[in-house]
C-alpha cells in the first residue's frame, strides 16, 4: 500500500467529472492522489510533478465507470502518504459498502480503537484519495453529514448518487 517516496517521480492529470474537476496524482505511476477543487488539505499544486495522463488509464476508466453507475469497488494500485494510523483508517474506508454509510465511533470500533472517534475524523479529512477511499461514506453519530474536505454538497451528492438517487452533475454552486 505504501511505495518508496524518496524518488518518485511524480506526475498529475486533470479530469472532469459530475462533482467537478478531479486532480489525479500519481508516484512512479501509482494513484498516491486524486483532489477535488478547492479541497481542504489539497497539496499545492506545484507539488503535483509534471503534467502527463500515461499513468492515469485505468484510473479514469475506474473513476468513469463509477459515475456511469457501473462500478461499486475500485482496484487500483495506491501509493498512500500517511501515519500508520491514518493509514489504517484508510484501509477501513476501503471496506465500506458502497450507498452505505457508519459512523466515526463505528469506525473507530472497527480499527480497535474505539475512544478515537476524533483522531479517525482527522484521519478520514487527510484522505489523499477520495472517492476511490471513500471517505464520503463516514457520518456524524446523529447521521449528519458533519465535515467533507470536498464540500458538503459533493459529500450529499455521492451518498445519494451511490442510493441511486443523484443524477447529473453535482450542484457546483453549493460545494463550497
Amino acid at each position: 500500500m505504501q511505495a518508496s517516496h524518496a524518488t518518485a517521480v511524480r506526475t498529475h492529470t486533470v479530469i472532469d467529472s459530475p462533482t467537478g474537476e478531479l486532480t489525479l496524482v500519481a508516484d512512479d505511476g501509482v494513484l498516491a492522489g486524486l483532489y477535488m477543487e478547492r479541497q481542504r488539505h489539497r497539496p499545492r499544486q506545484e507539488t503535483f510533478g509534471e503534467r502527463d495522463e500515461s499513468h492515469f488509464g485505468p484510473v479514469i476508466e475506474q473513476l468513469a465507470a463509477y459515475f456511469e453507475g457501473t462500478r461499486r469497488e475500485f482496484d487500483l494500485p495506491l501509493a498512500l502518504r500517511g501515519t500508520p494510523f491514518q493509514q489504517t483508517v484508510w484501509r477501513a474506508l476501503g471496506m465500506i459498502p458502497y450507498g452505505e454509510t457508519i459512523t466515526y465511533g463505528e469506525l473507530a470500533e472497527q480499527i480497535g480503537r474505539p475512544n478515537a472517534a476524533r483522531a479517525v475524523g482527522l484521519a478520514n479529512g487527510k484522505n489523499p484519495i477520495g472517492i476511490v477511499i471513500p471517505c464520503h461514506r463516514v457520518i456524524g453519530s446523529t447521521g449528519d453529514l458533519t465535515g467533507y474536505g470536498g464540500g458538503l454538497a459533493r459529500k450529499r451528492w455521492l451518498l445519494d448518487f451511490e442510493r441511486g438517487g443523484a443524477t447529473g452533475a453535482a450542484p457546483h454552486d453549493a460545494l463550497f
